[in-house]
């Protein structure tokens, strides 16, 4: 089932509980933090976009998840398979970074000693601004960069959870931004150029559960001279009322059933560098996945604790939109990432 909500309105009822379920290519619902009837603590809020063209990327983060705010900042080599990530943590912020109700407009700014990171609406995009002191120990990382183009269509997800009617997620995935802008870290300067640069921006509020694995995968280029996106994944909550796979062809969404992140293992562990697969209900989506590097981080803090695993690497494969035309790719940068919180 694929259930699409058409009609705006209210995000929650006076119990806390979603209104409606299922997914919508706009931001139709009204996301209210004062509506939320859970504990203070489990509410999580964030703001994350990713940045990349085929030689390097960009991510960042703010994130408010009430008994931790998150500053992060990664540097993504794709030409040398490394990466850096900085994290800032900062204890009980509890709604304090005033992160917007709608990613349709209001500004985010952080600013402490060590990093200024500022989220801005600009005509028809956003801008991305951040300056980082001893981002590796030893140099500082700072980036400004605009993001343009942004189509009407996205993918947007009204989600439960079964074991708990006052827990949701309410997200919005935005694929195919064009970016502009440079980026400096130590002495190199990095350019991102309209045509060959794209940005994903990952906007979440919800209520989670404590306990939660989901994966995600997504990837924005161009195909036969149009702009061509996908964004898969699960684990998000019940997902039972409609995925949130779909994909975008010059700005159009196209929605797909279920996709399955085939990831190796060997000797029940986890291979995340070797090949992925990834296979569609529908058969509308068929891909292979080639890392090219794994951006992992680990963090364990008493009961909280976060194992993740963003894979970046080309896929290739077929994709089908909804009038039953192919699109065919070869070696399309995205990621597809496996991540489990207990949080």
């Amino acid at each position: 089932m694929q259930r699409e909500m058409t009609e705006a309105g209210h995000l929650l009822n006076d119990k806390g509980e979603l209104v409606q379920s299922g997914y919508a290519k706009q931001l139709l619902l009204t996301y209210d933090r004062k509506a939320i009837k859970a504990q203070a603590w489990r509410i999580k809020e964030w703001d994350y976009y990713l940045v990349c063209n085929d030689d390097f990327g960009v991510a960042l983060t703010i994130a408010d998840n009430s008994y931790m705010a998150l500053l992060s900042v990664s540097f993504l080599d794709f030409k040398r398979a490394s990466y850096r990530t900085t994290s800032i943590m900062k204890p009980l912020t509890f709604g304090k970074l005033n992160l917007p109700s709608t990613s349709k407009e209001g500004d985010i700014v952080y600013e402490d000693k060590r990093i200024k990171m500022s989220f801005s609406h600009i005509k028809n995009g956003r801008k991305l601004c951040c300056h980082m002191k001893n981002f590796d120990g030893k140099t500082d990382f700072a980036c400004d960069i605009d993001l343009v183009n942004v189509a009407k269509d996205s993918i947007v997800m009204a989600i439960p959870f079964k074991e708990d009617r006052q827990a949701f997620y309410y997200n919005q995935k935005i694929n195919g931004m064009r970016a502009k802008g440079s980026v400096h870290y130590g002495q190199t300067k990095y350019q991102f150029q309209e045509k060959n640069s794209f940005a994903t921006l990952d906007w979440g509020r919800g209520v989670w559960t404590y306990k939660n694995t989901w994966y995600w995968g997504s990837a924005s280029g161009v195909v036969e001279g149009k702009t061509f996106g996908f964004n898969i994944g699960y684990g998000f909550g019940d997902t039972s009322l409609a995925s949130e796979n779909m994909l975008f062809y010059d700005g159009v969404a196209h929605k797909l059933e279920e996709v399955t992140f085939h990831i190796p293992q060997n000797n029940g562990i986890f291979d995340y560098l070797s090949p992925w697969r990834f296979t569609s209900s529908d058969g509308r989506f068929e891909m292979d996945f080639i890392p090219i590097l794994d951006r992992k981080d680990y963090t364990s803090v008493i009961v909280i604790s976060s194992d993740q695993h963003q894979v970046f690497g080309h896929f290739t494969g077929k994709a089908v939109l909804d009038d039953g035309t192919t699109i065919v790719l070869k070696d399309f940068l995205g990621f597809a990432e496996r991540v489990e919180n207990k949080w």
